[in-house]
């Protein structure tokens, strides 16, 4: 089945306006959405504070084996913040930018507010559906974990395992903004949402379908 139009979504007798996102203002409405709480964000933030953690014990590890007179695994650590907020960045993008490609979008936008540290993919006035949405938002978590963690036990033993397990721990701060925006369809489970962005007006749109009489 495909999706609606973008004139039959702005139809008020099928579809009701349940959010309207300014790209600009992204961060205050993410951190809205956060705040309200439900079963995928707590479990995201769960999975967060284990990377959290997880990033921390390796740098104050890689310090301590550096006071001890084995400084490589500090230096992997290091290359590997270097890379995350780096190369990382426009590889998280990319992979958002194939799954919407997957979608069935023609063109995909690439763009940032480098002042506010925002970087996003976005397909114009093409409309997504929750699964659509999902894998979309989901994509570089999966692809980057995964990858990770291969590379993790393929070097066990080395202090590459240093650069591997702290890219996929500080790559969960990097989906927070992607879990708060796909929260906007789980609150509303029972409920048929779509979205789409405009570019000109930068925003984006989400709409509910009416349930019949």
């Amino acid at each position: 089945m495909e999706n609606p139009t973008i004139q039959e979504l702005q139809d008020p007798e099928s579809f009701e306006l349940i959010a309207e996102l300014s790209h600009d203002n992204i961060k205050s409405f993410v951190l809205n959405q956060l705040a309200q709480g439900g079963k995928i964000i707590v479990t995201f933030m769960t999975y967060q504070t284990l990377m959290i953690i997880l990033a921390i014990f390796l740098l104050i590890k890689s310090i301590v084996l550096t006071l001890q007179h084995t400084p490589e695994n500090l230096y992997f650590s290091i290359a590997a913040l270097l890379f995350c907020f780096t190369v990382l960045i426009p590889i998280h993008e990319l992979l958002h930018g194939l799954a919407i490609k997957l979608s069935g979008a023609p063109h995909v936008h690439y763009g940032a507010y480098f002042r506010k540290f925002i970087f996003f993919a976005e397909a114009d006035r093409h409309v997504i559906n929750r699964v659509q949405f999902t894998w979309i938002a989901l994509t570089p978590l999966l692809v980057v974990k995964g990858i990770a963690l291969i590379l993790t036990l393929l070097f066990w033993g080395t202090p590459w395992v240093y650069s591997f397990l702290l890219i996929m721990a500080i790559h969960s701060l990097f989906c927070a903004g992607d879990i708060g925006l796909l929260s906007v369809f789980y609150r509303h489970r029972n409920e048929v949402i779509y979205t789409f962005d405009v570019q000109k007006e930068k925003k984006s749109y989400y709409y509910q379908k009416r349930k019949m009489a």
